[in-house]
């Protein structure tokens, strides 16, 4: 049988307990013992007499001792009795220090580190549990982090060093006014990629640092001037955007959620197919949903898409203008907010994302 920090106590309380006993019953015998001697009066009575350390006994039966050999006896006993006292106690929080010791060696060196506990469900077991599901999670986020990193540091590689090919090339001849207006596009439309990607990493900083506003805002507004704003970019793409907008009141920051319905938005607008449509609806229980049309998707990679530079094409790099972090960006968002998110592959092609946020509740005058 396994024993817990709780059994330990207990064993630990049997064991201390006589010995605590037998060891303050002959500290107390001694002190009096001594006090006597020091006044220089009789123990019960009886002479006192200089006698070794060893007891003897006089006619009265009753021990006699050397007043130093008792001070001595008497510091023993308290160093013996702290002493016992600080290995049980030692011996009793073993277990929940071998934890420690555990969750001190996990860092990035050491993702796969765990407790691995066995035996009885009891309360070390329990707690031992619960850290290695917190160890999990921790590895998830570095891997994640290490992922991101590296990956974002892809992203701004390639455009880069598509920026100095495409200068080194105007620098080693001379270009015709076309090829130098064809060399300025380029370089225009590759600028503006990294200013975008920029710009969603940073609002992705942003978000993982929670809200830096809370106001009561009309989400069916601050969708509606997104879809407002959007209606130009579908007609051209010959999409019709259709918008179902309920009164709805929630907690937030309104720059976040402006950027949360403009990626859904988009994304849909963008990710359709000619004579396609959207669909975009706000329900006063704070629910905004987004269902397109558009290319099948696959139910197994729909997950995959909220990852950051994942897209359904596999290609990394994204001749529509996106970086690969609208849906990142919306998750982030919504996890600011307190919110869920999820999306689902509709049966005849496109997405359906649906957000659900806190509303705040309708106040009625009696």
């Amino acid at each position: 049988m396994r024993l817990t920090p709780r059994r330990r106590a207990v064993v630990a309380l049997l064991v201390y307990s006589p010995l605590a006993y037998f060891f303050v019953g002959w500290s107390v015998d001694l002190v009096i013992k001594l006090l006597l001697r020091l006044r220089g009066g009789n123990y019960f009575g009886c002479g006192t007499g200089d006698v070794g350390l060893l007891d003897r006994f006089n006619g009265c039966g009753v021990s006699s001792f050397h007043t130093g050999y008792a001070v001595v006896e008497l510091v023993l006993m308290c160093v013996t009795v702290v002493a016992v006292a600080y290995g049980l106690a030692r011996w009793v929080v073993l277990p929940v220090q071998q934890v420690a010791d555990t969750v001190t060696r996990f860092g990035p060196n050491a993702l796969g580190l765990r407790l691995r506990s066995t035996g009885p469900r009891d309360e070390t077991r329990q707690l031992a549990d619960a850290i290695d599901a917190m160890l999990d999670r921790l590895a998830d986020g570095y891997e994640a982090q290490r992922r991101f990193a590296s990956t974002a540091s892809h992203e701004l590689r390639t455009p880069l060093a598509t920026q100095r090919a495409l200068i080194e090339v105007s620098l080693s001849q001379a270009l015709t006014p076309d090829q130098l207006d064809l060399l300025s596009r380029q370089l225009l439309a590759t600028n503006e990629r990294n200013e975008k990607l920029v710009d969603g990493l940073l609002t992705l900083a942003e978000t993982e640092r929670g809200l830096m506003a809370s106001n009561q805002l009309r989400l069916d507004r601050v969708v509606g001037e997104v879809v407002e704003l959007h209606r130009r970019t579908a007609a051209d793409r010959k999409i019709e955007l259709h918008a179902e907008l309920a009164p709805a009141t929630v907690i937030g920051e309104e720059p976040l959620l402006d950027r949360l319905a403009s990626n859904l938005v988009f994304n849909a607008v963008k990710y359709n197919v000619p004579g396609g449509w959207v669909h975009v609806s706000v329900t006063p229980e704070a629910t905004f949903t987004v269902v397109n049309t558009g290319p099948a998707v696959p139910p197994e990679a729909v997950a995959g898409l909220f990852e950051p530079f994942r897209r359904l094409s596999g290609e990394r790099l994204d001749h529509g203008g996106g970086v690969g972090l609208g849906l990142t960006i919306a998750r982030s968002i919504v996890t600011a907010h307190g919110g869920f998110i999820e999306a689902e592959a509709n049966r005849d092609g496109g997405l359906t994302v649906r957000v659900r946020l806190r509303p705040v509740p309708v106040r009625t005058d009696r």
